[in-house]
Formats: structure tokens, sequence, C-alpha cells
């Protein structure tokens, strides 16, 4: 059941990304009963049909055959998408979070080297050198 349903997702988020509908699919035997339509009145292969309904003849097709007109708007693929994307350019923007107060420019160090008098370290071997 786990195998049938992921693989339904995969599928579902596939058509969706090609832009392919459920309602798409549910129109299909439209697309099929126009296409033998189309074939025994007009002689149209496939290809023919596929341009005058989504290709370079569609506006010829449409204009004149109005009397299909009915039959087209129920075709499959026939809804349109926009893609609306806001960009957003500044220029000379100010920073968000300004500093208020002004921050010191030179910084000190933080080691120093302070010279040990304990009696410890005195006459071990691991001492540091005493010339350069």
């Amino acid at each position: 059941m786990n195998k049938f349903l992921a693989i339904g997702t995969a599928l579902l988020i596939l058509l969706q990304s090609i832009n392919i509908h459920f309602n798409d699919l549910v129109e299909l035997d439209e697309l099929v009963e126009h296409y033998q339509y189309h074939n025994e009145e007009y002689g149209d292969n496939f290809l023919v049909f596929l341009s005058k309904h989504y290709g370079k003849q569609k506006a010829d097709h449409s204009q004149k055959h109005q009397e299909e007109q009915e039959d087209h708007e129920k075709l499959p693929f026939q809804h349109q998408t926009q893609c609306s994307q806001l960009l957003v350019f500044v220029v000379n923007a100010k920073p968000i979070l300004e500093s208020r107060s002004e921050m010191p420019m030179t910084t000190s160090g933080n080691f120093h080297y302070q010279k040990s008098y304990s009696s410890i370290w005195s006459d071990s071997p691991f001492q540091p050198p005493k010339h350069a």
C-alpha cells in the first residue's frame, strides 16, 4: 500500500510539474472524439489535428469553424497559467540593524608572555631557548 501511495504521489508531482492537471486526463476522451470527427470530415491526420487545435493553425481554424467552438472549449490542455515573480532591486539601501555607537578601530592582542618565577620550571629540560 505504501508503494502505491508513493508512486501515486510521485506521478501527481510529475504531471503537475509539466502542467497536466487531473481534469486534462478526464477530458482525453473528448480529444479522441474530436480527432475522429476531424478525420472523417476533413481527412486530417493526428499531427494536422494537433496543429489546428494547439499549434500554428489554431487561430485560422477557430475563425473558419465557429460552429465547433463549443467542442473546442471541451478539449483538454486549454487552460492558461501565469507565473508572476516579484523582483525588487534596492539601490543605496541602509542596513536594517544600524549601529548607534562608535566601535574602536584598534584592538589589543589577547596574548602576552609572562616569565614564570616558579621553581618547578627552573631546572627542567623543557625550557625556552635563551638566545635566538
